[in-house]
């Protein structure tokens, strides 16, 4: 799914044990209208990470929607899921492709290091994210970044921008506006009261964006 454009509603899945309740909460953000959905389980062991990705990669089959894994390559790789997502500590971006090859999907976290974004670029990132724009509940080790970087970043990055970090229906239009192609977003999607209609909401700020 590498021709797959990195835009919209980018949902993050939160550290959940019971398999049943992920594909569940997953399912309603896909019929909501998530373009991307990324596997994040810091909690699970390799087994129980292993059969969540693998279903949920059947799952986004469904839903022509990409799965992204998130630091592990060679579970991304094993399961021939559509791509990974890689951070400071989790390996190289070259190292990804090199394993997963030029049809999947790499994309790394940049914080709101302008640097790291160019040289992921350049080391063959198909998208960067910028993050944390608010206080996050998932990480609390983030670093803040303003909507200038994004700004500075559109100038000099010719990937998508991916914005994250404590992300709500409420500020989620800021983030957009500053020029984001699209916006991670976990806790306030999987935990919401009715996460389709939250998916529902967060995908149409996008259409409401662009038809500005």
């Amino acid at each position: 799914m590498k021709e797959t454009k990195i835009s919209g509603l980018y949902a993050i899945t939160p550290d959940l044990h019971n398999t049943d309740d992920l594909l569940d909460k997953t399912q309603q953000v896909l019929a909501g209208g998530a373009r991307l959905i990324q596997y994040r389980n810091k909690s699970a062991d390799d087994a129980l990470r292993r059969k969540q990705a693998g279903l949920l990669l059947q799952l986004c089959r469904e839903y022509k929607v990409p799965l992204i894994i998130n630091d592990h390559i060679e579970l991304a790789g094993g399961l021939d899921a559509d791509g990974v997502h890689v951070g400071r500590d989790d390996g190289s971006i070259g190292e990804a492709r090199r394993q997963l090859g030029r049809d999947k999907i790499v994309g790394a976290s940049c914080y709101n290091n302008l640097d790291l974004a160019l040289r992921a670029e350049e080391s063959g990132a198909d998208y960067v994210a910028f993050g944390a724009f608010f206080p996050s509940r998932t990480k609390t080790d983030t670093v803040p970044v303003t909507t200038h970087l994004i700004d500075q970043a559109r100038q000099r990055v010719t990937v998508p921008v991916i914005g994250i970090g404590g992300i709500r229906l409420a500020n989620a239009m800021t983030v957009i506006q500053s020029g984001c192609d699209a916006i991670a977003v976990c806790n306030d999607l999987f935990a919401a009261e009715n996460i389709h209609t939250q998916a529902k909401q967060y995908a149409r700020l996008f259409a409401v964006h662009h038809a500005i």
